[in-house]
């Protein structure tokens, strides 16, 4: 139905109540944007109370919008970002700034799969997708993380 995970969001959080971070007053929103790169919306909010301007991020959670289907057992499980995260982390260890690496890793990955509109992803394209986001950064990396993840999906 939606080419864009966000077409959702962008049409309904809108109009959504949100209360001022300084006196807890009602808000709207005077500026709104998409931003295609990160999977956000960048949204400018005024205070109908004090007048106070301030800006949101807002981006859907993954684990509640999207599930992972397992290659092995066919079971569907919500999406965690942690355990990509992880996953990149683990592979990255040899580098000297792996936390870093890992965690700007983990958001080309995720902005690189494409969720799909059924709400649904397979192990085996995000490991895939992974794979060659780590190929091109860092062969060491790309290969601890085949060894773990691609191993036994090679085969098949």
């Amino acid at each position: 139905m939606f080419s864009f995970p966000l077409v959702f969001f962008v049409a309904t959080c809108q109009y959504m109540d949100m209360v001022c971070i300084y006196c807890s007053g009602p808000t709207r929103v005077v500026n709104s944007r998409l931003q295609r790169r990160s999977n956000n919306i960048w949204r400018r909010r005024v205070c109908e109370v004090c007048k106070a301007t301030f800006t949101t991020q807002e981006k859907p959670t993954l684990s509640t919008s999207f599930m992972v289907e397992d290659q092995t057992s066919r079971k569907l499980k919500p999406f965690t970002r942690d355990k990509l995260f992880l996953s990149i982390f683990t592979s990255c260890r040899h580098r000297s700034d792996a936390l870093q690496d890992a965690i700007a890793l983990t958001e080309t990955v995720l902005a690189a799969l494409d969720f799909p509109q059924h709400k649904s992803i397979n192990t085996r394209q995000i490991a895939q997708t992974t794979h060659s986001i780590l190929e091109r950064f860092d062969t060491v990396a790309a290969t601890l993380y085949k060894a773990y993840h691609l191993k036994a999906k090679a085969t098949s």
